[in-house]
């Protein structure tokens, strides 16, 4: 997260809402994978047959201008095809941390899992990096120290965690701007042994004349992938690109190999994270599109992007242009005959995602007519008769409009929405003869009302 001023690309206005209800890219876009929300710093984690998508949240009110970050909690999606993204809300907030400042500074986190418990650790910008724990990766998350984990005399600098565990069972923890550090985490994951190393030649050094070799600025992901260690940062300032350096160990000495993706004026900062699923490499950071599609100032209000990554066959990465707007392929289909939550989504426009606050439940609710949600990979196999979903009202009224492969493609049915007073109800509708795999498109229409669930029925 930089705050030096550069010179961003103009984007015509073509509005000043926040609810991204101006984008009319349809069919094409994935990329950014959320739209409903700013999102920025993701940390992906692969657990059993899903994609956990740990990031930070920058508030629509965040900004103008550069380094006014917003950010208070950090959010969780999940996904089982790269495409179609779930939305499962703030999964933990600054609150959780009694130790630090509760009104700004949810900078960039990641989550691990270790004996069948997640460790999240966050930093706590100004304040230090805190872990928190929990038995289930959607939470609750709970603080088992009460005191932030590294303890050191450069707390300002404590930002972007990325935590990793070799294949002996020691896990290490990295973090730092514009240094790079890491310590040896115990098995407990909430304490290390040792002292706090500063990674030699990584990042700039005191009286430093000359640029530094590894352009290394912040934002580190360590991982490890048929016995190379790899150290992938944002890198150059500013604007950041991504790069990346190599070694035989965790603790290196790093080799560094280049560019992941060059940094590009459209995006002030970066933030990699990195993982292998399905037998395909994923890159995931951000851009600012979404921010400079409602206005051509800029504000700090980004948006969490993903590309696939490929490898030589001595282990160093293909560099990657910037971020497509298409982003990746998809690996697997949706089956729509198990309850879809509504805020499973490949592409939203005039959509908010919205939590109830009493009992947590989480939804979708349309901001402007003719406002929809795409749903890509939707395989209907032999056929489905019937469309249920769980919906409310705001205005009284409404439908639902259930289209295939298009905003404006084929109706299949359409679901009248009727209820009110924040009354949630089950309704039903048939549907028009579709089999094989389509894009699912939902319409709102004629109305303002939320969408928790939707399922087909084959008979």
């Amino acid at each position: 997260m930089k705050i030096t001023p550069i010179k961003m690309v103009k984007k015509f206005r073509i509005g000043a809402s926040l609810l991204l209800s101006f984008i009319t890219l349809g069919t094409l876009a994935q990329n950014p994978i959320i739209q409903t929300k700013f999102t920025a710093d993701p940390a992906p984690m692969v657990y059993k047959d899903t994609v956990y998508l740990y990031t930070s949240h920058d508030e629509d009110n965040a900004g103008p201008g550069m380094g006014k970050f917003l950010m208070k909690d950090w959010l969780l999606y999940t996904s089982t095809d790269m495409v179609n993204w779930t939305d499962h809300g703030a999964v933990a907030s600054l609150k959780n941390f009694a130790w630090g400042k509760q009104d700004n500074g949810a900078w960039a986190p990641q989550c691990i899992e270790r004996n069948g418990k997640f460790y999240l650790y966050c930093p706590v910008q100004g304040n230090g990096i805190g872990v928190l724990v929990a038995d289930s990766p959607y939470g609750p998350f709970k603080d088992p120290i009460g005191k932030r984990l590294i303890d050191d005399d450069h707390l300002w600098n404590d930002i972007d965690p990325s935590v990793f565990i070799d294949a002996d069972g020691q896990a290490y923890l990295y973090w730092g701007n514009p240094n790079l550090w890491y310590v040896k985490l115990n098995k407990d994951m909430i304490s290390y042994s040792g002292e706090i190393v500063k990674v030699k030649d990584v990042g700039k050094e005191k009286g430093q004349t000359k640029a530094d070799t590894y352009h290394y600025q912040e934002g580190p992901w360590t991982y490890k992938r048929n016995d190379h260690y790899y150290l992938a940062y944002a890198s150059t300032c500013c604007p950041e690109g991504i790069a990346y350096a190599m070694s035989k160990n965790a603790t290196g000495p790093w080799d560094y190999k280049g560019y992941l993706m060059k940094p590009n004026e459209k995006s002030s900062g970066n933030h990699p994270g990195i993982i292998d699923y399905k037998g395909k490499s994923y890159l995931f950071g951000f851009n600012f599109r979404l921010n400079f599609m409602i206005t051509d100032k800029h504000h700090e209000r980004r948006s969490v992007c993903v590309e696939e990554l490929s490898y030589n066959q001595d282990g160093t990465i293909h560099e990657l242009p910037w971020w497509s707007e298409t982003g990746v392929k998809q690996v697997g289909n949706l089956n729509p005959f198990k309850r879809t939550e509504a805020e499973t989504i490949n592409w939203a426009e005039g959509i908010k995602a919205e939590k109830d606050a009493v009992n947590g439940r989480i939804f979708t609710t349309n901001k402007q007519e003719g406002a929809f949600i795409k749903i890509k990979g939707v395989d209907f196999k032999s056929g489905a008769k019937k469309f249920e979903a769980s919906l409310t009202s705001l205005t009284g009224g409404g439908k639902l409009e259930i289209r295939i492969d298009d905003q404006n493609g084929r109706l299949i049915g359409t679901l009248p929405v009727k209820s009110k007073d924040i009354k949630w109800e089950t309704i039903s509708c048939t549907l028009n003869q579709v089999k094989g795999q389509h894009d699912l498109f939902l319409i709102f229409k004629e109305g303002i009302f939320s969408l928790d669930w939707w399922k087909m029925i084959k008979k």
